[in-house]
């Protein structure tokens, strides 16, 4: 089976959210996807704040002894 040059390429990522970027040009679906990726970020960000809370609580746990 032949290899599609084009497979090795790497793959193109989905364009980045700028903060502060003029939203006039965007359309309500591009906006409503753009929120929902917004969204999602900050679910990630919580989350990792949640691990960093815990492993700073058995660090604190730890030494306090």
């Amino acid at each position: 089976m032949a290899i599609d040059p084009e497979e090795l390429l790497p793959k193109k990522k989905a364009p980045e959210i700028v903060l502060g970027e003029d939203l006039s040009a965007m359309s309500e679906f591009e906006l409503s996807a753009r929120i929902m990726a917004l969204e999602s970020e900050i679910a990630r960000c919580r989350e990792a704040i949640g691990v960093r809370k815990t492993t700073k609580s058995a660090a604190d746990a730890f030494f306090k002894r």
